[in-house]
């Protein structure tokens, strides 16, 4: 991380936007805005915003199956696939 970079006071964000803006698309590093010398806000490129996002799905997923295990809410293979079998054979004409 390039403090000098990466770390903006929101006067500069408001007088140089098109040169952060390409600076963070190309480097597809953050940068940190700061207002009264306090961090308020986050700029990112849009491709790394998904790829974190998607990130986040993941790891929710993951928790949740983890808690799911913990409460025992769990299924042998062969009873899962038997459930799906006859969920599917529902659908079938």
């Amino acid at each position: 991380m390039n403090i000098k970079e990466d770390i903006r006071p929101i006067s500069y964000i408001k007088a140089n936007a098109a040169e952060i803006l390409a600076q963070v698309n190309e480097s597809h590093r953050p940068v940190y805005v700061t207002q009264n010398g306090e961090a308020k806000a986050v700029l990112l490129d849009t491709e790394s915003y998904e790829k974190m996002k998607k990130a986040l799905g993941l790891l929710k997923l993951l928790a949740q199956g983890e808690r799911d295990i913990i409460d025992g809410k769990v299924l042998s293979q062969e009873d899962f696939f038997s459930v799906m079998d006859r969920g599917f054979d529902n659908i079938r004409p």
